[in-house]
Order: C-alpha cells, then sequence, then structure tokens
C-alpha cells in the first residue's frame, strides 16, 4: 500500500505523486485515470528497483489535514 497526493494541474489535468518513492508521478485527464496510471507507475517503479537489486522504500509518509 502507497500513500499518493493528488491536485488538479494548472493544465485541467490531475496530478498523482507518491511521496515514498522519490520521481514517480503521473496524471490523469479524470481522477479515476489518475489513479490507474500510478498504480502503474508505482509497479513499474518497484520493478525496476527489484531488477536492479535496490531496496525499494518503505511507506513513511502520515496523512494530515491543517485548517489554517
Amino acid at each position: 500500500m502507497r500513500q499518493v497526493l493528488m491536485y488538479k494541474g494548472e493544465d485541467g489535468f490531475w496530478i498523482v505523486e507518491c511521496p515514498s518513492l522519490p520521481g514517480c508521478i503521473s496524471q490523469g485527464k479524470t481522477k479515476d485515470e489518475a489513479l490507474k496510471n500510478i498504480k502503474e507507475a508505482i509497479a513499474l517503479y518497484i520493478e525496476a528497483l527489484e531488477e536492479d537489486n535496490k531496496p525499494v522504500p518503505q511507506e513513511k509518509y502520515e496523512v494530515m489535514s491543517l485548517v489554517v
């Protein structure tokens, strides 16, 4: 399981990134498309690390909302 951050970009596309996997980012026209794309990106990211015999970072982020 991975935490992801989703927000709408200036171009109207939904951007999704996985903070525990640096550089793992994707997007989509809809939220559903963006989530589908980030799931694939996460799987490929982890697969590439494993193929290179590199450690897969553990999930270490916590989700919180802050009212300012």
